[in-house]
């Protein structure tokens, strides 16, 4: 149930929000991972700025150092309010000893604790992290906090092979497909999804053994699951954080008269995500009621949007 009331509380604080993007791409290596990894980037950068209601920094290539991260994180840590958000997705190779995992830079590289410390100092309380490098499970139980959505392209830190899950995330901003419930919203937990689907089925098609599993963890004490469910509890979160609207609901977003009633909708629809979360737990008859008034609620809101 406190999980639930969270849920709830950020729906509120959602109000008149702010979403603060920060995309990384680090150290490739060698000139085919360089390009991979920018352009990932770079598409990433591209989906972001065509949002009307977000603050986006990009650093990739020879910019992409630790002191240019703690620099963004600095000025985001200076600008966020606690009801904003914070998305910071890490592309690239990752390194971890068996206690510790960095990701590759040039120059210093920087670890799972300097990065959970740079990311405390950031007022905003939704956050989500997308950590898609080698090595990036190794990073979880660093990185893990109540009230912040963790995905990670590996399920252990010894998943040290390059990645593709960054390709598909990419994606997953940009294909109208990763909307699976077509509400013109791709929430958190929907791009894993997508991404995590199409980087099973690139392993498949290739013929090759796949060596990166990703997981999303969202409860801040939980490993990471593959596939977050009512069940084990993990997802709820995710399906509640709009990374990216699309459509109409980008276009309400930058439409002053109109940004009241498409918060209002995101929050009917959280609250329908969170009652299927419940419904175990509940008696057939109030679930069905429940939900059904949630679902008229949510087509007038939707029926005055349209207006």
């Amino acid at each position: 149930m406190r999980l639930f009331a969270l849920i709830g509380l950020m729906g509120v604080s959602a109000l008149h929000a702010t979403t603060f993007y920060v995309t990384i791409a680090g150290l490739g290596g060698e000139p085919e991972y360089e390009q991979r990894f920018s352009g990932w980037a770079k598409d990433i950068d591209k989906a972001l700025k065509a949002a009307p209601d977000g603050k986006v920094e990009t650093l990739y290539g020879a910019a992409a150092t630790r002191d240019a991260i703690r620099a963004a994180l600095a000025r985001f840590a200076k600008d966020a309010k606690a009801q904003d958000a914070l998305v910071v997705m890490l592309i690239g190779h990752g390194a971890f000893d068996g206690v510790e995992y960095k990701v590759n830079l040039p120059g210093p590289d920087l670890s799972a604790g300097e990065l959970a410390s740079l990311l405390d100092r950031v007022p905003a309380t939704r956050q989500l992290v997308v950590n898609m490098t080698s090595c990036s499970g190794g990073a979880i139980d660093v990185l893990r906090k109540e009230n912040r959505v963790l995905v990670s392209a590996t399920k252990t830190g010894t998943e040290k092979n390059a990645t593709v899950f960054a390709r598909y995330w990419a994606e997953a901003l940009s294909d109208p497909a990763a909307d699976a419930d077509k509400n013109e919203t791709v929430s958190a937990l929907e791009a894993f999804r997508y991404a995590d689907q199409k980087t099973t089925k690139f392993y498949e098609t290739q013929k090759r053994i796949a060596t990166e599993h990703a997981l999303l963890e969202d409860t801040g004490k939980g490993e990471g699951v593959r596939a977050p469910s009512a069940e084990n509890g993990e997802g709820m979160l995710a399906s509640a954080f709009p990374l990216l609207r699309l459509g109409s609901n980008a276009s309400a977003a930058a439409n002053p008269q109109k940004l009241k009633l498409l918060e209002q909708k995101e929050q009917l629809e959280q609250q329908i995500d969170r009652l299927k979360y419940q419904k175990a737990a509940m008696p057939s008859e109030d679930y069905k009621r429940q939900l059904s008034q949630l679902l008229v609620q949510l087509a007038k809101t939707q029926a005055e949007l349209d207006q």
